[in-house]
């Protein structure tokens, strides 16, 4: 089975695999989003967090190499009655826009490491002038607990690697610590997670 096609798998149940409600350190940067513009939501599957932007009144477009997932992110944002372009394809092969998104949210997204230092390459590019992309993911530190994130030690973040693979943005915040997730049955409990806010100087 593909890694997509395992996605779809995971999202083909009832209910939400994350929830419904958006991601809660993604929703703490409010105050700091614009007011208006493009936003994407990479990783989005179910549609959470593309979701929440749109309600905020960004023009959101939802990634996700999950059609299944991208299906309830429809239907949730019909059921919010927001607009939400999603867009099914690998983060590595899709059509980067360059300097498109005010925002970006790269939320628990985990990729091996040449992959990991592809995409984030193209999402910094693809970021406007002053535009934040806001991180979080799974540390090493989460190994044994059962709260979420891949088992593979190598697709796993830390703030080193937040700055190492984000050179070009001003970091505004980077940290690593330890969270009480409660997002759905797959994030549930205390995680141990690296969290980034990153702006694009402009």
């Amino acid at each position: 089975m593909s890694d997509a096609a395992a996605w779809d798998a995971r999202y083909a149940g009832g209910g939400f695999a994350f929830g419904e409600a958006p991601n809660r350190y993604l929703v703490a940067q409010a105050a700091l989003l614009p007011r208006r513009g493009r936003a994407l939501a990479i990783g989005d599957g179910e549609g959470r967090n593309g979701v929440w932007l749109a309600g905020c009144g960004f023009e959101v477009t939802s990634l996700d190499w999950s059609a299944t997932g991208l299906a309830k992110a429809t239907a949730l944002a019909r059921q919010h009655g927001v607009a939400l372009e999603t867009v099914v394809a690998d983060l590595t092969a899709w059509d980067w826009p360059e300097s498109a998104f005010e925002v970006i949210g790269w939320i628990f997204v985990h990729l091996p490491p040449a992959d990991r230092a592809l995409v984030a390459a193209r999402a910094a590019a693809a970021l406007a002038p002053g535009g934040l992309l806001v991180l979080e993911g799974f540390t090493p530190a989460q190994e044994g607990r059962r709260s979420g994130g891949p088992r593979d030690p190598d697709l796993l973040w830390s703030a080193a690697l937040v700055r190492e693979h984000f050179p070009e943005l001003e970091v505004l915040e980077c940290l690593e610590g330890t969270v009480l997730l409660d997002e759905g049955p797959k994030h549930q409990g205390h995680a141990e997670v690296a969290r980034a806010v990153l702006r694009r100087r402009g």
